[in-house]
Formats: structure tokens, C-alpha cells, sequence
């Protein structure tokens, strides 16, 4: 430096310095492109009608379901997850990320507290921002398999809520026009989604022979999907026909001569043990193609289980399995005692792979990564769930039941239970520590407010509700009639 002028000596320092700045940025662009390639794929079963007490790694004696008993001991599984107690509202809140009172969707088109049908607010493409269409943008590959059940009209059907490909349980108003329908019915005269099922992939009807089984061919489009594009990151959101009713036989336990049609609930356990089965064909799948550590499957289900707290306003219609499993990204924890509800879903994937949740609008959900990957041991203070207008909220402790605009509901002290046992109800206590949890949760209902409803429901559900339960009367007498003609 002594035989160096200033002038040389500046120009060296800056030099160095612009090399070395190109050199972080090198190293930043290669660690930014490393980390963009390295993002996971994301597999979302959303089974249908299932509650949490189904499973027999949530203490079922009587269900056995070895390969998501598997997913929870290798991953993460939830002991208390709330969707909402029925199907509709809670589609819309897991793909949203937001509660009803962000996005609108209470119940279904026409119940009670539901949109009106065709509304803006029930079109999920022109209303809604979902983590489909976040991922595609991100430069996901983006699919659907299973029960869609949610707005749209072919040609552009599922297509326009940001999916590449989708294979769907076909209504009737999901044949493309012109179509010649050759496919199975159920024993309400709907469409097949079980045997001989209905289906509608990418737009086009595929007609289907007497012994194919609907679940088979969603799971079947779900690994071809992933095996397609292995290369790239992808995201399939899987909402599975199984285990709603019709209760079928399934392929491992159909007889000789048994009715395909008649739905019986003694064949519930055999359709629960029969989506595990698919389960664990998926997991082997994952595995054949590679993609055990670069795949992250989350299952869970839309509500309680039919007949036993679905579409009721309690912990029993709300509480559904949450099994996040993902060998390469998951810390393997097993059983948990965290809260989450499927508002958390968006952010989740989001965090994930590293994309920013929509700033236009409020997100209800908060990203469970920190705790998944074992740098946080806590998620979130409290759940939420509704149905119309009434309202169910959680922290570990306490729980809410059926709350209102108009009634204040019940309110439990569950210690440390989470399936119901043991629960104390203090509604009317005067205990200093229930005044404190009844003032905790009206600050948090103030921000999380429910429609305004006459406990009888609205003129429209009303009628429904007749038009449906004459419907139901004439299908009991129509069985009646087929039953006495057999007999005869």
C-alpha cells in the first residue's frame, strides 16, 4: 500500500467491492433458485362426511385405518381441527383461507343463512382468490380429483377456478349437452358417484362399466397426475366422494348378489377402512415415483360424520381429522394438542412455497409451517367454526356451542379433554375464571360476526325444507312399491 497511490487504492477497494457484491448476488440468485425448485408438492384430501372419531389413530376400536394411523406417526396429527358442520361453507373456507363472515358463505345457496344461488358471492372464480389460483400463478401444476360440488358451468366448469385438469363426480348438469348418459344410478335416482359412477374428466363425459368404483378412479387420476408432472411442482386438491352416504359395499367387501344401489349403514366402516386403503395406495405411489421427500399430503375432512353431528352447531359437528404428513418438510411429532381449523390450509401452502396471501382482503388463517417444521412449538389461541347464524369457538380450554346474534349458546369447561368426555358446562356460572373466558370470547365474536336469523330459518329454506321432506316421503313409498313388487 505504501508504493500504492490513493487513486489505485480506490480503484481496487471498488473493484473488489462491486466482485464481491456480484458474487453474493450470484450465490443469492443460485440459493433463491435452489430454494424455488426445491418447493414442495402439496396433495389436500378433504374426505367427505368423516368426522375426527372415525379413525382409529383417534381411538376408533372398532375402524381400522393403518396407512393414515401411518401418516400421523410418520407426520403431524392434530387432536382438535374444526371445519365447519357442513360441506358447503367449509369447501369455500379451506380453498379461501377466510370464516363465512369474510367470504360470504354461511351455508349453502338457498339454506338457511346462505347466499341466493347464482349470487356473485357464490361464483368462487369472479368472488374468491383460492390457494389454486395462488399456486398456478406461482408456477404450480394444478389439478382436482373427486367431489367438486361448488359453482361453475361447463365448458369452462372447474376449469376457470385455476385447475389444469380435473376429473369430477358428474351431476346431471355436468354432462356436456348432446351426451348420451350410459352411466349407473343411485337409489335416490341421482347420478352415480360409487358404482357404475359418473364421471367427467377435463370436460368430457367417460362413460364407465357396472363394476367400476368411482373412488378407484379418483385416486387413479390423482397418482397419473402426479406422475405426469414429477418435474415441476404441483398441487392437487383431492375432495373425495368416500365416506358419504350412499353406504355402498366397496370392492373389498361386495358379496354375490348384493344391491350396488341400496345404501345401508352397516357397510360406513367398510367405506371409512376402504378410503384408508386408497390412502395408502397414494403414499406407496408417492414413493415408487420418487417423491416421498419432495411431497407434502394433508388429510382432513369437510364435517362431522353424517347422522352423528354433522350440520349441527357443536364440537361434534366441527371436529375432523388434520394429519399433515411429508417426510421431507414434516418434524415427525405424532399426536398434538395444538388447535387449528381449515382456515389455515391457504396460508400454510402459501408459506410453503413461498408465495405472499392475498393483501386485498382479510385471511382468517395463520400458517401452521413455523410449527409443522419444529421451529415453533405453539399455532394458534383459539378455532372457529359456523353454520348460518350460529357459531362455535374453541381455545384449548374452553369451547362455545351454538352461540348466536340472538342467544349466547353453551359455554364448557374441557380441561384438557378434546372428544367430548368430561366436559363441565358453566353457562350460567358466576366463577371468576368463566366471567373471564365469556368476556375473552365476546371480544373475539365481535370480530367474527353471523347473520341475523328468525330461529325458524328464511321463507325460501322453508319451502326447501317441505319440498324436501315430501321428496323424501315419495322415495320411501317408491321403495315401498318396488319392495312389495319383488316380494310378489
Amino acid at each position: 500500500m505504501n508504493n500504492m497511490s490513493r487513486r489505485e487504492f480506490v480503484q481496487r477497494i471498488s473493484a473488489f467491492g462491486f466482485g464481491s457484491f456480484m458474487l453474493s448476488q450470484m450465490a443469492y440468485s443460485e440459493d433463491n433458485k435452489e430454494k424455488k425448485q426445491d418447493r414442495p408438492n402439496f396433495i389436500v384430501v378433504l374426505a367427505d362426511d368423516i368426522g375426527a372419531k372415525e379413525l382409529s389413530c383417534y381411538g376408533n376400536k372398532e375402524i381400522h385405518t393403518p396407512n393414515l394411523d401411518r401418516m400421523a406417526k410418520e407426520g403431524v396429527k392434530f387432536e382438535t381441527c374444526y371445519a365447519t358442520p357442513i360441506c358447503h361453507p367449509t369447501r369455500v373456507m379451506l380453498l379461501t383461507g377466510q370464516y363465512g363472515c369474510h367470504n360470504g358463505i354461511y351455508n349453502f345457496a338457498n339454506m338457511r343463512g346462505g347466499p341466493e344461488p347464482k349470487s356473485d358471492i357464490e361464483d368462487i372464480a369472479k368472488s374468491h382468490r383460492t390457494f389454486i389460483n395462488l399456486l398456478k400463478e406461482a408456477g404450480y401444476a394444478t389439478a382436482m380429483s373427486g367431489k367438486w360440488q361448488l359453482s361453475g358451468e361447463l365448458p369452462k366448469l372447474i376449469f376457470e377456478c385455476g385447475f389444469d385438469e380435473y376429473c369430477t363426480w358428474a351431476y346431471k348438469e355436468y354432462i356436456p349437452p348432446g351426451v348420451s348418459y350410459i352411466s349407473g344410478f343411485e337409489g335416490d335416482g341421482r347420478y352415480a358417484r360409487y358404482w357404475h359412477p359418473s364421471i367427467v374428466r377435463n370436460g368430457e363425459y367417460i362413460p364407465t362399466k357396472p363394476d367400476d368404483y368411482g373412488p378407484d378412479i379418483h385416486n387413479q387420476f390423482v397418482i397419473d397426475f402426479m406422475n405426469r408432472h414429477k418435474e415441476q411442482p404441483f398441487v392437487i386438491y383431492y375432495p373425495t366422494c368416500l365416506t358419504h352416504a350412499p353406504h355402498l359395499p366397496t370392492p373389498d367387501s361386495k358379496k354375490d348378489g348384493d344391491d350396488l344401489t341400496k345404501s345401508d349403514k352397516k357397510n360406513f366402516k367398510a367405506n371409512v377402512e376402504y378410503l384408508d386403503k386408497l390412502m395408502g395406495k397414494l403414499l406407496e405411489e408417492i414413493e415408487k415415483a420418487g417423491l416421498k421427500e419432495k411431497t407434502i399430503v394433508i388429510f382432513t375432512g369437510d364435517n362431522g360424520t353424517g347422522g352423528s353431528g354433522k350440520g349441527q352447531p357443536t364440537e361434534l359437528g366441527a371436529r375432523v381429522p388434520m394429519i399433515v404428513w411429508g417426510p421431507g418438510y414434516v418434524k415427525p411429532r405424532g399426536h398434538v394438542m395444538e388447535l387449528t381449523d381449515l382456515s389455515d390450509i391457504l396460508p400454510t401452502l402459501c408459506d410453503w412455497a413461498g408465495v405472499r396471501v392475498p393483501e386485498d382482503r382479510p385471511i382468517d388463517g395463520k400458517s401452521l409451517v413455523p410449527f409443522l417444521t419444529g421451529k415453533s412449538e405453539t399455532t394458534r389461541e383459539w378455532i372457529f367454526s359456523f353454520i348460518a347464524d350460529r357459531r362455535i369457538l374453541r381455545t384449548k380450554r374452553w369451547l362455545l356451542e351454538d352461540n348466536s346474534p340472538l342467544h349466547y349458546g353453551r359455554l364448557y369447561d374441557c380441561g384438557d379433554s378434546r372428544d367430548g368426555t368430561g366436559y363441565k358446562e358453566v353457562t350460567n356460572s358466576d366463577d371468576p375464571e368463566v366471567i373471564k373466558a365469556k368476556e375473552y370470547f365476546n371480544q373475539l365474536l365481535e370480530k367474527l360476526p353471523a347473520p341475523k336469523l328468525d330461529h325458524e330459518g328464511s321463507p325460501t329454506e322453508r319451502k326447501e325444507e317441505r319440498k324436501n321432506k315430501q321428496e323424501r316421503k315419495e322415495n320411501k313409498a317408491k321403495k315401498r312399491a318396488k319392495k312389495k313388487i319383488s316380494t310378489t
